[in-house]
């Protein structure tokens, strides 16, 4: 048994593992054990599908004191126009690079790949060598999100024997077929349906399986620097604009849509999933193009003549080949305490902006006296899965973004962190930090002035649609 000291024993070298002990290690003198069960840094990136890209710009990505890409604009393809998007290949580069060449070289993280986390500090190596960590101040679980790709798990439905049903990592080693079954509606099937379709497979030899429809959004108004400001200005204001007029919960997603906030693939079918995807309007028209969709609830099993779904069955062709996309990707988990006692448990703090949240716990750790203080920095946004969650998101965003507001040093430390993607959001509204104080204070108080309201009003319209559930 071999004894390990340190400060920080952290579990799993993910986005957001990874996200942190950058930001603590650059904050602090503080030492770090990092263990984790896979050969190399990045989490489920090490078993992601070959074609996936990153959904957000490579810019808002990775660790914050270091670039992901090179800021370039993609010239060719349905993302021509907007800034690059990082190949899986490119994401796990990138984090091998942070490791070996950021991360140990300051003698102050010692990382264990391979290795099983066996619980109260006690892990062991593929080699079979037990160690245990002897941790000063916090062990951090970095695996709390439970991201799941298809890769790491059978799919969830039954399989008639001799029936070809394969995650998306196995797509392009696959034989062409005829007709092609796309099963799952979030992020994961949205890229195999647009990399079919970018091969040339004819939208009529596929079939889609979309239990839920879901709200997406615009890639566009997600970008960073000035080159977009105007779009960004445009999409922040309709957001507000629609909450402000909004008369219902119901009004709200027409006005949201209308205003190009929100996108959905059918006009005619009113989406009740939320999970932040992202799409360009090319890839939404390429989406458009596939007639075949099968709406009848999820999956249960596959026949050699038939798929058996919630609501009903269809006939299938025997000869298809079945692409299983329904992994979760990052779940849904109930929200607890960040900071507690000798414990930190990563989750998002802002919705969907993961390593954001992860580099912002990192530095309240670092530069907050208390836990009290710091979990009130810091309260976890969950996971969204239905269309209501983006109204819960919404609200705990501004919540949380006022609070960050009303501390002057943390609204500083906002301002230079290029993970920070809301504050390329709201940064048309702020004045430059070479504006004279009282313009920045001015235009700061009119900021959390319009947050404020604009919280209060989705306030209300969820306390409306929780008495009136019948209006939505």
């Amino acid at each position: 048994m071999h004894t390990i000291e340190t400060d920080y024993l952290v579990v799993g070298a993910g986005a957001m593992g990874m996200a942190f002990i950058d930001t603590l290690v650059t904050e602090t003198q503080a030492r770090v054990v990092l263990v984790d069960r896979n050969h190399q840094p990045g989490g489920h990136w090490t078993m992601a599908y070959p074609f996936v890209r990153l959904h957000q710009p490579s810019a808002f990505y990775g660790v914050n004191s270091r670039e992901l890409g090179s800021g370039a604009i993609d010239q060719v393809g349905w993302n021509k126009g907007l800034f690059e998007l990082a190949t899986a290949g490119e994401v796990c580069a990138y984090y091998d690079h942070v490791m070996r060449q950021q991360l140990l070289p300051t003698g102050r993280v010692t990382y264990f790949p391979m290795s099983e986390y066996r619980g109260e500090g006690r892990f062991t190596t593929l080699a079979g060598v037990a160690h245990t960590v002897n941790v000063t101040r916090r062990v951090v679980d970095a695996t709390y999100m439970r991201v799941t790709v298809p890769a790491m798990r059978p799919p969830p439905y039954s399989v008639a024997p001799g029936t070809e049903c394969v995650p998306p990592n196995e797509l392009p080693k696959s034989r062409a077929h005829d007709r092609y079954v796309i099963v799952g509606a979030g992020k994961t099937g949205i890229d195999t349906c647009l990399w079919l379709l970018g091969q040339g497979i004819a939208p009529d030899r596929l079939t889609w399986i979309v239990p839920r429809d879901a709200w997406l959004l615009d890639r566009a108004t997600i970008q960073p620097g000035p080159l977009f400001a105007e779009e960004i200005k445009a999409n922040f204001t309709a957001q507000l604009e629609a909450i402000r007029d909004a008369v219902s919960i119901e009004d709200l997603f027409s006005r949201l849509e209308e205003g190009g906030v929100l996108l959905r693939v059918d006009r005619a079918i009113r989406p009740t999933m939320y999970r932040c995807a992202t799409v360009t309007r090319a890839e939404l028209e390429q989406l458009r193009r596939i007639s075949g969709i099968v709406r009848l609830g999820r999956l249960r099993r596959i026949d050699r003549d038939k798929l058996v779904l919630d609501d009903g069955e269809v006939s299938a062709d025997g000869s298809a080949l079945y692409v299983d996309c329904t992994a979760d990707g990052a779940e849904k988990v109930p929200a607890t305490a960040v900071f507690d006692d000798g414990r930190i448990t990563l989750q998002s703090v802002r919705g969907c902006q993961q390593v954001f949240s992860a580099a912002l716990i990192a530095h309240v750790e670092a530069n907050y006296p208390d836990d009290t203080a710091r979990n009130l920095i810091c309260e976890p946004v969950e996971h969204p899965d239905a269309d209501l969650d983006w109204v819960r998101n919404t609200l705990s965003d501004y919540r949380n973004q006022l609070r960050w507001f009303d501390d002057p040093e943390l609204t500083a430390w906002l301002s230079g962190v290029r993970l920070d993607l809301f504050g390329q959001l709201v940064g048309h509204r702020l004045a430059p930090a070479s504006a004279k104080p009282r313009v920045r204070e001015r235009l700061l108080s009119m900021t959390k002035t319009a947050l404020s309201v604009t919280a209060e009003k989705l306030e209300s319209l969820l306390a409306d649609g929780a008495c009136n559930p019948s209006r939505y």
